[in-house]
């Protein structure tokens, strides 16, 4: 197989306050879940746009909390999969942590996973507008809120605190080639069948997985981070390293569109068809073949 080249990037996002020491969460793994921190959407956002979408948050004290499920299976039919802010209450009600999220289905699965003695109710604020200005600001809404009528910080959100957000290296992605200009001594379906092939889970997506370049690929990738599965991701745009990529993979797979997963060497589907069998749970039976 012709050469395989990784490149990735992580960018976290840093909120300082001049009384309090606050550690942010990042938009992008399950954790904070900011794949880039918020891949497709630019950072010039529509002021009218992001008040409109953060008056539809309700006030931490309005939102009402949800119990987590004994079964992991069933986190995705009580939380939403949409990008927001949301709070983790223990056992005692008290409050333990502020995220926010890409997903928060996946991130409530993630939180429940490493810290199941902590996570028994989740309050959850959808935000409608969902670039990276609007999710820190419902962020920021729920802490003052919070900090004003404690005096406190959520234990999980003071600095120095490990347990609910990791700063994770995001593995590479793939590049199929060294370049545009060297040319190819295998056809490149040839390659992308053995990658495919010799993968458990492949996710040909527009952009990377640090910074999805469309909705359904920043989907797909949360998904399979708020699953856990280790993945390879493509970039289907990257003209310099995939070059042609996108009209071969249509013929190869005789799917016209991105992005496209595939599992144990099959073809699943694109977003739909993904997120469809992860709110039934079907994707982690699937994944655990």
């Amino acid at each position: 197989m012709a050469a395989i080249n990784l490149s990735s990037s992580l960018r976290l996002i840093a909120i300082f306050s001049p009384k309090i020491t606050l550690q942010t969460p990042s938009p992008s793994s399950p954790n904070f879940t900011l794949s880039n921190p918020f891949p497709s959407i630019s950072l010039k956002t529509n002021t009218s746009k992001r008040l409109s979408a953060l008056t539809a948050v309700k006030k931490l004290s309005e939102a009402e909390p949800s119990s987590v499920p004994v079964e992991n299976s069933e986190l995705s039919g009580v939380f939403p999969s949409n990008s927001g802010v949301y709070a983790v209450y223990d056992e005692s009600d008290e409050l333990q942590f502020i995220g926010i999220s890409r997903n928060i289905a996946a991130s409530v699965l993630s939180h429940r996973k490493s810290v199941p003695e902590l996570c028994y109710k989740v309050k959850v604020g959808v935000v409608d507008e969902p670039d990276r200005t609007a999710l820190t600001q419902a962020w920021k809404s729920w802490m003052e809120e919070h900090i004003a009528a404690t005096g406190n910080v959520p234990p999980g959100n003071a600095s120095g605190n490990a347990t609910w957000v990791k700063k994770i290296q995001k593995k590479q992605d793939i590049r199929l080639t060294p370049g545009r200009h060297v040319k190819l001594t295998v056809p490149l379906e040839d390659l992308i069948d053995r990658l495919v092939k010799e993968s458990k889970v492949v996710a040909f997506i527009k952009g990377s997985r640090s910074a999805p370049q469309c909705g359904f690929s920043q989907r797909v990738v949360g998904i399979l981070d708020g699953e856990g599965v280790d993945f390879e991701s493509v970039d289907v745009l990257d003209e310099e390293h995939n070059q042609g990529l996108r009209e071969t993979l249509k013929s190869y797979s005789n799917w016209p569109t991105f992005p496209q997963v595939y599992v144990n060497g099959e073809l699943l589907g694109g977003c739909d068809i993904l997120s469809s069998m992860y709110e039934k749970g079907e994707l982690t039976t699937l994944l655990k073949k």
